[in-house]
C-alpha cells in the first residue's frame, strides 16, 4: 500500500435541492494514474472544484495528503497542481517569464528558479520557444507550458481536466508520455478525459461517474470482465487438434466453468487466471499448443456497458 493522496467518504455536493456528486468514494495512493470519466454533467468538475477546495462538500469528508482542502486550503495547494481545458497564461509575456512568475509566487529563490525552468523548459520541449510570446505558441505547446508550470512547485498531485483536447496527435503523444513521467517521479494524476482510448493506455485504474454517482471504478481488465463477461476470465486458446478427450480435461480443472471449440480453437470460461495449469494439461496431453490469449476489454465497450 502507498501514501494515500486522496481520499474521499461519502462525498456529496447539493446545488439548490440538485445533488451534482451524491456519496462519492475514492482511494487514490502515490503514483498513481487514475482515470475519471463520465458523461457531461456527471458531476466530475464539481468533484474536481471540491479536491481542489474551491467549492465546499454539502456533506462528507475530502482528504488531500491528509489535509482538508475546506480547512487548510494553503496546504492543499503547495502539494496540488491543475491544468485545466483551457490554460490561462499571460499572453504578452512569453514562455520562461510565465513560468518566473509562477516560481516567483511558490517563493522559489531566483538560482534555483532559473534551474528549475531551464530543466523543465527541456522537459517539455519548449526551450527552442521560451522567448515567444506566449500568445504565438500553439495549443498543444501551451499544454505543454502548462504541465511545466504545475512542475515548478513539485506537486503531489495533479488534476488533468481533457489535457489533450485540440492537440495534434504528435503534441498528444507529447502529453501522454509527460503525464506517465510525472506518475513515474511519484505524482499522483488525476486524468479527467473523454479520449477513452488516451485514458486506457496510461491509467492505473479509472472511476466511471454517472448523475453523481460512482457506478464502477476499478482496473479496467476488471472492470471489463465484471460488466461483461459476468464477473469471469475468458481464454482463447489454439491447439493441434481439438477433440473430445482434450475438452473433457479441461472441464475438469478446478476453476473452470465451461469449455466451448471448433476444430482448432478452444474458449474457456474460468473463475480465475488459469493460463498456467491449462497449457500446462495441454502439453501432458500430448497436444500441441499453437496460441494462448487471455480475452481483453476495451475500456470504450466497459464505459458503454456500465453507463446502459
Amino acid at each position: 500500500m502507498g501514501q494515500v493522496v486522496i481520499e474521499t467518504s461519502d462525498l456529496s455536493k447539493t446545488y439548490d435541492g440538485f445533488t451534482a456528486v451524491d456519496k462519492l468514494n475514492l482511494h487514490i495512493e502515490e503514483g498513481e494514474i487514475f482515470g475519471f470519466l463520465g458523461p457531461n454533467g456527471a458531476g466530475k468538475t464539481t468533484t474536481m472544484l471540491m479536491l481542489l477546495g474551491l467549492t465546499a462538500p454539502s456533506s462528507g469528508t475530502v482528504q488531500i495528503c491528509g489535509h482538508d482542502p475546506g480547512r487548510e486550503p494553503l496546504e492543499v495547494k503547495r502539494v496540488v497542481g491543475y491544468l485545466p481545458e483551457k490554460v490561462g497564461f499571460y499572453e504578452n509575456l512569453n514562455a520562461r517569464q510565465n513560468l518566473e512568475y509562477t516560481a516567483e509566487l511558490n517563493n522559489l529563490p531566483k538560482r534555483e528558479a532559473f534551474e528549475k525552468i531551464n530543466n523543465l523548459l527541456s522537459t517539455v520541449g519548449l526551450s527552442q520557444v521560451c522567448d515567444q510570446e506566449v500568445k504565438k505558441l500553439s495549443r498543444g505547446m501551451k499544454q505543454r507550458l502548462g504541465i511545466a508550470d504545475i512542475w515548478i512547485k513539485d506537486p503531489k498531485l495533479v488534476l488533468l481536466d481533457e489535457p489533450t483536447s485540440g492537440i495534434d496527435p504528435e503534441g498528444i503523444e507529447d502529453i501522454l508520455t509527460l503525464t506517465a513521467n510525472m506518475a513515474r517521479k511519484g505524482i499522483t494524476v488525476v486524468f479527467c478525459s473523454h479520449q477513452l482510448h488516451q485514458v486506457q493506455r496510461i491509467c492505473t485504474r479509472v472511476g466511471i461517474l454517472n448523475k453523481g454517482h460512482l457506478v464502477a471504478e476499478g482496473q479496467i481488465d476488471r472492470l471489463g470482465r465484471e460488466a461483461i463477461a459476468g464477473g469471469r476470465y475468458r481464454i482463447e486458446i489454439q491447439v493441434a487438434q481439438v477433440n473430445q478427450k482434450l475438452v473433457d480435461a479441461l472441464k475438469l480443472v478446478e476453476g473452470v466453468v465451461d469449455v466451448q471449440g471448433s476444430a482448432e480453437t478452444l474458449l474457456i470460461s474460468c473463475d480465475k487466471d488459469l493460463r498456467e495449469q491449462i497449457s500446462k494439461l495441454i502439453v501432458e496431453s500430448d497436444n500441441s499448443l499453437l496460441g494462448m490469449k487471455i480475452e481483453e476489454y476495451s475500456l470504450e465497450a466497459v464505459y458503454k456497458e456500465v453507463l446502459s
